[in-house]
């Protein structure tokens, strides 16, 4: 049996995001302390909610050392940190997920190696180091296709769409990475994800499949239950569990899938709560954030059932281009519930928080969703 750690405990929290805002949130209300390392420190989202903020870069030895000192167990709220750091906080802490998983979901050459290699779906894929390896690999794989950067990519960022014709030394001096991976472009009918939970015992859990919306690479609306039939929606679970297991995740992982006509694709793996469980934490018996608390506690993990369909939706800086935008109209739907992340400065895309409205069906949730959007836009 492994180590279990009851309210009272301090979980260490690397990342002060509005992830890490909302995990607190659901820690605190189960007893829980929480200290952050953040660089951004008590300007970030996650501040006002911690015990503790440690203002470091994630690989200040100096504050790792802290978090070990103070945290019964870290964890965290996004997978960029190195390597590095999370093996020196190891071996002073429990870590939950692993190292071994934030390194391989990071990087999108060891994220795909590791799929391929255990026979899970995803997109034919090439390696590229140079203008010359890009160019091999376009003819190997063809058009469209998408150059990635190996590393730190998220939101569409780091992405190169190629339909045919560019000039490979143009376009690699564009990515601006000394490593890429090129994808084959996959023609699918949808985008879905997945968020399993499992715990340091091997307990699991699964949310229900949700249905994802996205406008310019950045998440838009998530509709769940996602509108697909029962047997798609099973093996869409069954696949992510399998490859949760099968990476050893203690903790959260949400799975990213493409559905095409040939069945189920994987795109990207996050080991934590993710922007499409955001709905969970008022349509759920169980949201992600409580869940990601329980399974890296090691606690028995809870139902994560909705006991209603929900439609979410992102605020992005851009409604604050003519002001604070008038929250009421989210309120006066008898079911809506606003979030904001409380970040200081509203900019184009950034996430600055969402609403979630929920009911008996989901066709007239949209309609009332994206009324309220219109009336937040003015």
């Amino acid at each position: 049996m492994a180590q279990t750690f009851f309210p009272g405990a301090t979980i260490g929290m690397l990342g002060g995001g509005q992830l890490g805002r909302m995990s607190l949130l659901a820690g605190r209300r189960m007893g829980y302390r929480f200290v952050v390392l953040e660089p951004a420190g008590d300007r970030c989202p996650a501040a006002p909610v911690a015990d503790a903020v440690i203002t470091a870069e994630y690989d200040d030895e100096t504050a790792l050392a802290r978090l070990a000192e103070l945290a019964d167990v870290v964890t965290v709220e996004f997978e960029n940190v190195s390597s590095a750091a999370m093996e020196f906080l190891e071996a002073r802490v429990p870590v939950r997920p692993g190292p071994q998983v934030l390194a391989t979901c990071q990087h999108r050459q060891r994220e795909k190696e590791f799929l391929r290699r255990a026979g899970f779906p995803c997109a034919p894929f090439a390696v590229v180091d140079s203008a010359e390896s890009l160019a091999r690999a376009i003819a190997e794989l063809g058009t469209p296709s998408v150059l990635k950067t190996a590393a730190f990519g998220y939101d569409g960022k780091g992405q190169i769409k190629l339909r045919g014709g560019e000039d490979p030394t143009e376009v690699w001096q564009r990515l601006e990475s000394p490593r890429g991976v090129l994808e084959k472009w996959i023609q699918f009918e949808g985008e879905y994800s997945v968020i399993c939970a499992r715990n340091a015992d091997g307990a699991e859990a699964v949310f229900q499949v949700a249905e994802n919306i996205h406008r310019n690479h950045i998440l838009h609306t998530t509709i769940a239950p996602a509108r697909l039939p029962e047997a798609s929606a099973r093996a869409a679970c069954e696949l992510a569990l399998a490859v949760t297991r099968e990476l050893g995740v203690v903790g959260l992982l949400a799975v990213e899938l493409f559905l095409t006509a040939d069945g189920w694709v994987i795109n990207e793996l996050a080991p934590r709560p993710h922007n499409s469980g955001h709905h969970t934490f008022d349509a759920a018996r169980t949201s992600q954030f409580e869940q990601h608390i329980r399974a890296v506690c090691n606690l028995p993990l809870g139902d994560p059932g909705l006991f209603a369909p929900a439609v979410m939706v992102n605020l992005l800086g851009d409604l604050w281009s003519g002001g604070r935008p008038d929250w009421t109209h989210v309120w006066r739907h008898p079911t809506g519930k606003l979030h904001l992340y409380g970040k200081e400065e509203p900019k184009p895309g950034r996430k600055m928080g969402h609403f979630t409205l929920s009911g008996d069906a989901v066709e007239p949730l949209l309609e009332a969703a994206q009324q309220i959007e219109k009336q937040l836009a003015g």
